[in-house]
């Protein structure tokens, strides 16, 4: 009964990796898909719409480095990625956010071993 009930706290506790329905999924560059859920109006001063969307990375490989086409928050939500934005460079392990704003340019790569997902919430003004 103990191990019963262990196992089910368990996987009510564990958050999801990524949603598994209700999404548009599309390859932006071999290795790399990205899952967008969607857009709706926003209360946030200075921005029309928000979106979600994944990205996710396989491992040893990368996106781009485009100019992000809006602001946005982005969080780790699985593995780890190498970050490139602008001239600083850092790794984002699990549950790490940062922010980037209309044209910065950034480049995440998986350096690691394992699959990594990328949470962004895009702010659309």
């Amino acid at each position: 009964m103990k191990i019963g009930l262990a196992a089910a706290a368990a996987a009510i506790m564990k958050p999801a990796a990524s949603q598994t329905t209700g999404y548009k999924e599309t390859t932006r560059f071999p290795g790399v898909v990205e899952r967008a859920y969607g857009e709706n109006p926003s209360l946030i001063p200075g921005f029309k719409t928000v979106s979600l969307r994944d990205i996710i990375i396989q491992p040893g490989s990368k996106t781009a480095n485009p100019p992000m086409m809006n602001a946005m928050v982005c969080h780790i939500t699985e593995g780890e990625l190498r970050i490139e934005q602008e001239e600083k460079a850092f790794t984002a392990k699990k549950n790490f956010v940062w922010t980037c704003n209309k044209n910065t340019k950034e480049q995440a790569s998986n350096v690691s071993g394992a699959l990594a997902i990328m949470r962004i919430s895009d702010l659309m003004a």
